[in-house]
């Protein structure tokens, strides 16, 4: 009975390790799916960028008295692309050449910005910048034209007091960088989609605080953002 029992126990203990070996030496079956997959350590990788909230710029700001503020229009205040896709088709569909045609700038600065479309955290900015009673100016990159239709978009789309709204200053290409414009209506805070935007503001003396240009905009290529040291906007994709 003792020499059956261990024969069985030695039959079983070699089936045992058959089977472990037998486990250990089985391929592992290669995915069939394109998606190559992520690891927790590139899941949890974070750029180490100054992020920011409307509520915290509000924050830093109180005790502090009224101040001008500026703003950068293009992926800052308006999700434009439209515009530019149209003048792109129209004018030059396969280059860039529509940028440098006064028509299409004619025709973006009188109508095609209805249908831009006014970005949620840019209402949200302006609102507390009009609640702290700060003064708001729009210098934007375009070229100037003969007539335009953008301040009163602006002041429709952001809601701004008549009283308190400024005309839209149009740096454009002849005129060089918005730093001449920053500086001479004494800015302190420049909020702007570019890098461009940022350097300017800081030659100017005032902080340039970043605005997140929506993944769908037709500028290319994408800025990076935080790459200068600047604070960036939290949801301000849209």
């Amino acid at each position: 009975m003792i020499k059956k029992e261990y024969a069985l126990g030695v039959l079983m203990l070699v089936s045992g390790l058959g089977f472990a070996s037998f486990a250990q030496a089985a391929p592992v079956a290669k995915s069939q799916s394109l998606n190559p997959g992520v690891t927790m350590s590139q899941l949890e990788n974070r750029q180490p960028i100054h992020w920011v909230s409307v509520a915290q710029i509000a924050e830093s700001l109180k005790g502090k008295p009224a101040m001008n503020v500026g703003f950068d229009i293009d992926d800052t205040l308006l999700s434009s692309s439209p515009g530019f896709y149209r003048g792109k088709q129209e004018f030059s569909p396969h280059s860039l050449a529509y940028l440098k045609n006064p028509k299409f700038w004619q025709k973006m600065n009188n109508g095609w910005d209805k249908f831009s479309i006014p970005k949620k955290s840019a209402i949200k900015l302006i609102n507390m910048h009009l609640k702290r009673g700060d003064h708001i100016y729009f210098i934007t990159g375009r070229p100037a034209t003969k007539t335009e239709d953008v301040t009163a978009i602006l002041q429709r789309d952001f809601h701004i007091p008549k009283a308190d709204m400024n005309k839209v200053i149009f740096a454009g290409p002849k005129h060089g960088s918005k730093t001449p414009y920053i500086k001479k209506l004494k800015i302190k805070l420049y909020y702007g989609d570019s890098d461009g935007d940022i350097v300017d503001a800081r030659k100017a003396g005032a902080e340039g605080i970043r605005v997140l240009r929506s993944l769908n905009s037709t500028n290319r290529p994408m800025p990076h953002n935080g790459s200068l040291g600047e604070k960036v906007l939290v949801n301000s994709n849209y």
